[in-house]
């Protein structure tokens, strides 16, 4: 499992576009699992932004737990907020 792991990381840094990143996720994911990325990643920006749980679970529709999942991998992993950085950096570049 290591392994196909590896090479699905690979995989995914070789991508150089954002068109290529989206046939990749199409080919590889159905539409409800990139829709569930997607609303977790939104839920990760929005708690990064200090934003409660209730003010999260209103503008999203997400659940409590799905919540606190995310809110648990933002304080204690380091890919949503490597993510969430790079994402905040790049609008303030296009908001220049």
């Amino acid at each position: 499992m290591e392994k196909e792991r590896d090479v699905l990381i690979k995989a995914l840094l070789s991508l150089k576009t954002p068109e290529e990143c989206e046939a990749l996720l199409d080919d590889m994911c159905t539409i409800k699992e990139i829709e569930d990325m997607s609303h977790r990643l939104m839920i990760a920006l929005l708690l990064a932004e200090r934003k409660t749980f209730i003010d999260v679970e209103k503008k999203t529709g997400a659940s409590s737990a799905t919540i606190s999942r995310v809110n648990k991998c933002l304080k204690h992993g380091t890919g949503y907020q490597t993510v969430i950085k790079r994402i905040l950096d790049d609008q303030d570049i296009e908001n220049q």
